[in-house]
């Protein structure tokens, strides 16, 4: 099928719900019109539609229902086993399972081992009420009393949407059965007050806290009837849920304000993924391992295109020390749920960079290099930047080398003017050699367009270089971007007119300030007499240097800052989408400095505000999970089934560095604390 190809030639730019709404209509005109009995073209189909959109339960069981229909009951129930390995947390998928497993199998050992399997997930799910009805409705279908009890008690042990519903519905089949039969074997044979019933009917014991000594249920004496017990094994559910409710309190504003629980590729409003944020923060400052994990997972079906809430799992998890855990959900982001997205590659290699593991690091940055464009320059200077950390400086300028090569390449390179200064930033930045930093820039004058943002680099980069300024590039190429006939907008033509005029008045003579100040007069001025900018450069001029030094950058930066974050007009390459950092300039050799006198624009976004915006997180105490995706929590059985594995994405074609070693310098920290 040819409609098949789509989804390998769409643009990556392409927004997540278009993609998802044609892959739609084409299941959708498939399954009526195309090849409604071609088993083999549907699975093709929904196979790729599925490694794209693996939370869209809904179609998993649409593919179950072609198998059964024209397949073989084994290939449902494979079907129905990829689809709880890839929604592993999501209640609807079980009780779609479950609901399966009731109509084909007759054993019902088989039935209850497939609920236990799904419980062990979502049992604690807030929302998990359609797979416990679905398992009680089991049960009260076979008269199966004592498991019907145990179950009860297990929902009162947590917070439900549906808790006061359930509490009366025990206390209902509690009142219309004989204590006999509510207990299981363990159970009566154990003095009521101690024992409640747990997982598979086996046995816990439980402490109950009374507010009251005097309450504290007692041990029942031989001659206690049969209401006396009935009554103590109820109060032991009462106190059960009693404790649930009062949790249930502190999350119900959480809860309420979800949504949309389920995926879909429409974006979230802010109110509900601020709201996502908060309730994070609540439950790991609670430091239960478990909790904490089910409801990332939880979030994660809703937010599975938000790259922040993956990274902030990570980092929990890294913080708690469940690396396995860590590494899981990384690599589900990476290479399935925001894989088109630059940020999670490039949090990906600077987190591998951080543990060790320098070769994933690399692939993480030569992913973006080749297959995500609106990451590419942020790529190559992040990579760089981790060759020069390691001592590999000739393979960092090798890096930038090859990426120039591969825009010049391009028709129309949005990338070449800023990928040109940042590399004559760094080589400066390193290697002190001035020379060297001048010539990258002069060579790339005939290479680029000119525009507001690069110009403004170069004009910027001029003021920390070492004297004696050199002016001459810089005073042509302003000349013919402010000229009438050039390509740049007015605004932008006025806007780099004064800037350079501010660098004149710091660096330049007398005759280059006039002639400046007259150029700028002639092609400005008579049309605005009293424009912005004439007024900004007015104040500027009679602004001492007192004020200017007080507004002037007073940081060094390190090699490791993007060119985006030091010149705060350049333009956004791609959408970081995190907020911009300030950034500093490093102080020159010079006593003079120079301030912008213009409105500055957003920086570009630093990859360092990641985690910035979150509480340093609360560590778990409690006991860590199994370290397998969906190998949680221990307080059910799980069953084993084949796990979903996650390679480490390689380089498609890597970059050849030069195995030279440099000189010492500096490190530079990307990325906050979480």
């Amino acid at each position: 099928m040819e409609m098949l190809s789509m989804k390998q030639e769409m643009p990556q730019q392409l927004r997540m719900e278009t993609l998802l709404i044609m892959w739609v209509e084409l299941l959708l005109h498939l399954s009526l019109w195309m090849v409604p009995n071609n088993i083999l073209k549907i699975r093709k189909v929904y196979d790729a539609f599925l490694a794209e959109f693996p939370l869209c339960y809904g179609y998993w069981k649409k593919y179950a229902d072609h198998e059964a229909r024209i397949g073989s009951m084994d290939k449902v129930v494979e079907v129905y086993e990829r689809a709880v390995q890839g929604v592993t947390y999501s209640v609807d998928i079980w009780v779609l399972y479950c609901s399966f497993a009731i109509e084909t199998y007759g054993d019902p050992e088989t039935i209850r081992r497939l609920f236990e399997r799904g419980l062990a997930y979502v049992g604690t799910d807030y929302l998990s009420f359609p797979l416990w009805d679905k398992y009680i409705e089991y049960e009260y279908m076979h008269q199966e009393w004592s498991r019907l009890a145990a179950i009860y008690t297990r929902i009162l042990e947590n917070p439900n949407q549906q808790l006061d519903r359930y509490f009366n519905s025990f206390k209902e089949l509690a009142a219309s059965r004989p204590l006999s039969e509510l207990r299981t074997v363990e159970e009566a044979a154990a003095p009521a007050s101690d024992m409640v019933s747990g997982a598979d009917g086996q046995v816990n014991e439980v402490v109950v806290h009374s507010d009251a000594e005097e309450q504290t249920p007692k041990p029942i004496s031989a001659g206690s009837t049969d209401a006396e017990e009935l009554e103590k094994y109820v109060a032991i559910r009462e106190e059960l849920y009693k404790k649930a409710k009062e949790f249930n309190s502190k999350i119900l504003g959480f809860e309420t304000a979800i949504r949309r629980p389920y995926f879909h590729a429409r974006p979230l409003n802010v109110a509900e993924l601020e709201n996502w944020h908060n309730y994070l923060d609540f439950i790991e400052s609670e430091g239960d391992l478990n909790k904490v994990v089910k409801l990332y997972e939880r979030c994660l079906i809703a937010c599975a295109s938000y790259p922040e809430y993956w990274i902030r799992y990570v980092l929990c998890m890294e913080a708690s020390g469940s690396m396995d855990l860590a590494d899981n959900a990384l690599a589900r982001a990476m290479q399935v749920f925001v894989k088109r997205q630059p940020e999670i590659h490039l949090f990906a290699a600077r987190f591998k960079e951080q543990n060790g593991d320098i070769p994933g690091a690399r692939a993480a940055y030569q992913l973006v290099h080749n297959e995500i464009s609106p990451g590419f320059l942020e790529a190559i200077i992040k990579h760089a930047n981790m060759e020069r950390r390691l001592g590999k400086l000739e393979d960092a300028f090798s890096l930038y080398e090859q990426a120039i090569a591969i825009e010049k390449g391009k028709e129309h390179s949005q990338t070449l003017p800023m990928m040109y200064a940042q590399y004559s930033r760094f080589s400066y930045l390193v290697s002190g050699n001035a020379e060297k930093a001048r010539e990258i820039l002069i060579g790339a004058l005939d290479q680029v367009q000119l525009s507001k943002p690069f110009l403004e680099a170069i004009i910027y980069f001029e003021t920390i270089l070492p004297p004696p300024k050199q002016i001459g590039y810089l005073e042509s190429s302003v000349d013919k971007f402010i000229a009438p006939n050039s390509d740049g907008s007015a605004a932008d033509r006025e806007d780099v007119s004064s800037i350079f005029l501010e660098f004149l008045s710091l660096f330049g003579d007398a005759q280059s300030i006039k002639k400046a100040e007259d150029r700028h007069a002639k092609h400005f001025l008579p049309r605005r007499p009293m424009s912005d900018s004439r007024k900004r450069y007015a104040e500027d001029f009679l602004s001492s240097d007192k004020m200017k030094l007080a507004r002037s950058y007073s940081s060094d930066p390190s090699p490791g800052q993007s060119l985006m974050s030091a010149y705060p007009n350049a333009q956004n390459q791609w959408p970081a989408g995190y907020g911009a950092q300030p950034q500093t300039w490093p102080s020159t050799t010079q006593a003079q400095t120079w301030t912008p006198g213009y409105s500055q624009q957003a920086a570009y976004g630093a990859y360092s505000s990641y985690g910035s915006n979150y509480a340093t997180p609360q560590v778990p105490t409690s006991v860590p999970q199994s370290a397998g995706y969906g190998a949680y929590p221990t307080t059910y059985p799980v069953q084993t089934f084949p796990q979903q594995s996650f390679a480490v994405p390689t380089a498609g074609t890597m970059l050849t560095p030069a195995q030279q070693p440099a000189a010492a310098v500096p490190q530079t920290t990307y990325y906050g604390t979480y």
